[in-house]
């Protein structure tokens, strides 16, 4: 873990109320998600690394509350005080050589590296994205610039294929040998629960500390009370208990 001050090189509106940071900086502490102090406000966000290079990460996040209001206000230029090397990530080497990528809204983005890393290594990568209706629709087209294969779900239709993710799947019959998940809870319950072989979900609770100290993100597995933050966020399928 790192802390260091990084400078907002973008901060732009990508969808409804949804928005993408480029932060830069040096310090870079690499992992799955990294802790944002916000002017004003006690507790950090935690927020999803999207991609990443050598002194410049980009983050995507919704406004939700006062303080993700206040972080799409800021202005290009402003610092930001960023913990990063937080959380344990998902395991590229696991997949053999197909893999499957389930994304639901804001869960999304942490694929886009991971399928950037998967392509890296040779494997052919399928992604499965869901959202709710087209204006909440995001990195589609990142997606199919990395991915051999990118299928769309929107619960009302009004893009790619009417429904979930899972309905999206059972359409396009997409062949793998590996999954990995991110997203709503009770869309990765149902993706673990109907896809068979092996996999891993990215889950989301809330944090306080984002380091493993304070214990408020814990849930219990099959091996025992874990940490999100610390221990995860990404948990082998077999692990979970939903």
């Amino acid at each position: 873990m790192k802390k260091s001050l990084y400078t907002i090189s973008e901060n732009s509106l990508i969808a409804s109320k949804t928005f993408k940071m480029v932060l830069e900086g040096e310090g870079f502490e690499e992992g799955e998600f990294v802790d944002i102090g916000i002017p004003g406000y006690f507790l950090r966000r935690p927020l999803s690394v999207c991609d990443c290079e050598e002194g410049r990460m980009t983050l995507v996040y919704k406004v939700v509350g006062e303080g993700t209001k206040v972080l799409s206000e800021m202005a290009v230029g402003s610092e930001l005080e960023v913990l990063t090397g937080l959380g344990r990530g998902f395991e590229p080497e696991a997949c053999r050589e197909r893999a499957l990528l389930v994304g639901g809204g804001l869960g999304v983005p942490p694929l886009l590296l991971l399928a950037k890393r998967l392509k890296a290594q040779g494997k052919r990568v399928t992604a499965v994205l869901g959202f709710n209706k087209a204006d909440e629709m995001i990195l589609a087209e990142e997606f199919r610039a990395v991915c051999d294969e990118v299928l769309i779900s929107t619960v009302d239709g009004s893009v790619g294929v009417k429904g979930f993710v899972t309905d999206a799947i059972a359409v396009g019959k997409p062949a793998f040998d590996y999954f990995y998940t991110c997203g709503p809870m009770v869309m990765m319950k149902v993706v673990c629960n109907t896809l068979e072989g092996p996999g891993e979900a990215s889950l989301e609770e809330r944090m306080g500390c984002g380091a493993g100290f304070c214990y408020g993100c814990s849930i219990q597995t099959k091996n025992g009370p874990r940490r999100v933050c610390k221990d995860g966020p990404v948990f082998k399928k077999e692990e979970l208990i939903w």
